[in-house]
Order: C-alpha cells, then structure tokens, then sequence
C-alpha cells in the first residue's frame, strides 16, 4: 500500500480523492481528459427509480466563493444506468464505483438498491437523504433520525455492501441523524451535502433560481462542513466521508484531521474538470511540508 492509500468501509483506495455525486456524472465524460483510474472512485450521479428532467431552468447561480445549485436530481433512471451507462464506464474505469442513491418514499430507495445489486462495479452505496432541490423526497428523509433509520433499514435488507448515508447539514442536530443511521445498520456517513441558500436578481426583483432556493456548494462553505465532519466523526465509530468545499491538497488534510477517513469534492470539478487529478498529484508535496508520512496515521 501507498502512503496516500486509505481504507474505506474495508475496501482499499488507492488515495482518498473522491469526485462527488452530481459534479462528475458517470465517469466516463472526464475519461476523454484524463485517465480517471487515478481517483480513489468517485460517486456518480444521484439515481431514482424513475427518469427525471430536474428542476425548471434557471438552475444554477454563481456566488462570491461558491454557487447554488437546483438541478433536482436530473437522471436517466436507474434501469438506464443499468442498461448504458454503467457499461461505458466499465470500459474506462476499472475500480469499484460508489451508486449515489435518492428516492421519494422508503420503498423507492429499496427499489433502486435492489436493482443496482446487478452491477458488479459497484463497490458502495452512498444513500443520499439529503438532498435540497427537490419536493416530496430527498431531504425530507434526512432532517429527522427516525426518517433517516427507516431508509437505512429498509436498503440494508436487501444489500450486504457498504452503504455510507449522505447526510444534509441544514439540520438541528447532524450527530443525532448520523448516530440513528449508524444504529440501523449504515456502514459510514458522507457528509456535507449542500447548504440551502437564494439569490434575488435586482432588475427583476424575483429569485435567480426558478426553483427559488438552492444548494449552497463551493469554498464558501468549507468551515461549516469541517466543523461537522469533526463533530460527527466524534459520535460515531463508522467511517466518515468528508466533503463540502474541498478545493486543495491542504484542504482535503485538514478534512482527514478533522476525522474524515476519504474526501469527496465536488463544485470545485465544474471550475476545472482537472482538480482532482491535480489535488491528488499535489498530496505527497503537501504530506511532506506537514510531516505527514502516510494518509492511514491520520485517521
């Protein structure tokens, strides 16, 4: 094992830069720039049962130090995935994949899982019960723990890999969701999705989004998602993914001080499709001007 490698969930990575769910679509789009087998793995696209066209447009709104996003999920559905995407990632990617999963009913999560347990590649199953840009579903799971459970319960009878559960930071009290999360049977916890936030156009006078809200992504809100990354990974004893505004070497170090076992980015991927490439090659400089031998003594 390398000095960057890492162990997630008992699955070894050969460093711990993950591509976030949503910024790196299927994988095989990056793969025409660069050969994306020298990620850790990355999570691809939110998957519901159903194909969805995602929010109205305008969806997406730039922000000093970040941006909001309202895509609302947009997916093929999970039998498409199935069907063509997961076989052209095949072809150029040769690790396990992490299946970011999302529903609108307990039933829908099941679903999906059980469907996706045909694809070999898939090494996790990053849950997502948080996500802020769509009605009926998504986080509403996610803001309370006895909503958060009953996912976990239901997706963890009908799969034995690795389910890691996203969790949404606008929320009272992220440690009591991750902890019911770990009690129903989740294997790690990723954290943070997006912070909920809005923009008004001065010349219209209305909201930049349609959809009116977004989620707040980007170096912005860095401090906010290591703050809870720290916290939760005091409360709990399973591995803890850390993510929210990662935009360098230095930054996925301080993410792994703070308790992170693997680090996703993920707005930083739609400034530059190189960045974690170029993080990941910037690691070892970086280890070394900290006195950092290997990625493993940190955890």
């Amino acid at each position: 094992m390398g000095r960057l490698s890492v162990n997630l969930c008992g699955i070894q990575l050969d460093n711990p830069v993950i591509p976030a769910s949503g910024t790196f679509g299927y994988g095989y789009e990056f793969a025409e720039l660069y050969d994306i087998n020298c990620l850790g793995t990355f999570s691809f696209k939110g998957t519901t049962l159903q194909a969805r066209d995602g929010n109205p447009l305008p969806r997406i709104a730039e922000t000093p130090a970040g941006m909001l996003n309202a895509v609302g999920l947009q997916n093929p559905g999970v039998d498409a995935v199935l069907r063509e995407e997961l076989p052209k990632l095949s072809r150029v990617f040769h690790k396990p994949v992490m299946a970011n999963v999302s529903g609108f009913s307990v039933e829908e999560y099941e679903e999906v899982v059980r469907r996706l347990e045909a694809a070999e590649q898939i090494g996790w199953y990053e849950i997502n019960i948080s996500c802020p840009n769509v009605h009926g579903g998504g986080m509403s799971f996610g803001t309370d723990p006895h909503g958060a459970a009953s996912v976990v319960a239901a997706v963890r009878q009908v799969t034995r890999r690795p389910l890691i559960v996203k969790l949404s930071p606008n929320v009272t009290s992220i440690t009591d969701i991750a902890k019911a999360c770990e009690d129903a049977g989740a294997d790690g916890i990723s954290l943070i999705n997006t912070l909920l936030g809005m923009r008004i156009d001065l010349a219209t006078r209305k909201p930049v989004i349609a959809n009116r809200t977004g989620g707040l992504s980007g170096p912005a809100v860095f401090p906010v998602a290591l703050r809870m990354v720290w916290d939760v990974a005091r409360a709990v004893k399973v591995p803890v993914v850390g993510m929210g505004g990662v935009s360098s070497a230095e930054d996925v170090l301080e993410m792994m001080m703070a308790g992170a076992r693997a680090v996703e980015i993920g707005a930083l991927n739609l400034v530059s499709p190189y960045a974690c490439r170029d993080i990941i090659d910037a690691l070892p400089a970086a280890m070394d001007r900290y006195g950092i031998r290997t990625l493993e003594e940190l955890n």
